[in-house]
């Protein structure tokens, strides 16, 4: 337990930039310039109550699957019951546990975190998850070891609390460890799959992967894109860097990649 304290206390002590999100919410609500957020950080926003802090600071202290595979590195098989997670919240509190918000211009300003703050981030670590004995296994004998702790963090996760649903993400490492088919970001798009749709099992997923492609084809085919401006007079009239087409073309790219994943899953989980 020292050595979890030690490592959430390290975390949330980090330095960390305030989102755009965060920055209008503080302008848009308080009525601050850009330039004024720091002193306010310093001086106004420990006056404010805690629902209040935790609107303007939740995107700041939400926990990533970045953030998750940090603890899911440390903790390995082992879990930390919700029971816990008061009597380490009010240690964090106690330290007293302060936070390094760095605004836009680079300048970092330290800030007591309050306790719904340090709330909000524990309870997001999926502290009480566990990864189940054959998986772990074969996630501490997968390459790159440096990607380990990520693929630990993915696995902590609920969606593969489910036995048949679990045996999707090690059906799948098991067929990429050791091959060029293995990307990291494949296993974490897949994640996202199986939090989004939750399918029942491996068949329920491979029966439904044919349709997601036809749709994606279509959509697709459908945008088709803008053509490249070859005339700079052209390219003016229709907005410049404002060209609703490149928005367009960003979108058309993003369902390219999407069908491609999709692609590479299908053929991973049929052994191909």
């Amino acid at each position: 337990m020292p050595e979890l304290l030690e490592a959430l206390a390290a975390e949330l002590e980090r330095p960390r930039k305030l989102s755009a999100q965060v920055v209008n919410h503080l302008s848009g609500t308080y009525g601050l310039d850009r330039d004024a957020i720091g002193a306010f950080l310093i001086n106004e926003l420990p006056k404010l109550e805690d629902y209040e802090i935790d609107l303007a600071l939740s995107p700041v202290f939400t926990p990533t699957l970045k953030d998750q595979a940090v603890f899911a590195d440390l903790l390995g098989q082992e879990s930390v019951p919700t029971t816990e997670w008061p009597r380490l919240i009010q240690q964090l509190i106690a330290r007293p546990t302060q936070a390094q918000l760095v605004t836009e211009e680079g300048q970092k300003h330290p800030v007591p975190l309050r306790d719904v703050s340090i709330e909000r981030y524990v309870h997001r670590l999926r502290l009480d998850a566990t990864i189940a004995g054959p998986l772990f296994k074969l996630l501490n004998h997968l390459s790159p070891a440096a990607d380990r702790p990520l693929l630990k963090a993915v696995a902590r996760r609920a969606a593969w609390e489910n036995e048949a649903r679990r045996e999707i993400l090690a059906r799948y490492l098991t067929t990429v460890a050791g091959s060029e088919v293995y990307r990291l970001d494949d296993v974490v798009e897949l994640l996202k799959l199986a939090e989004t749709y939750q399918p029942a099992d491996v068949a329920s997923l491979l029966a439904q992967i044919p349709h997601w492609l036809r749709v994606l084809r279509q959509e697709i085919n459908e945008s088709g894109g803008g053509k490249p401006f070859f005339n700079e007079r052209v390219e003016e009239l229709h907005g410049g860097g404002r060209d609703q087409r490149r928005q367009d073309n960003s979108r058309g790219t993003a369902k390219e990649n999407e069908r491609a994943f999709l692609e590479r899953l299908q053929q991973v989980l049929i052994g191909r």
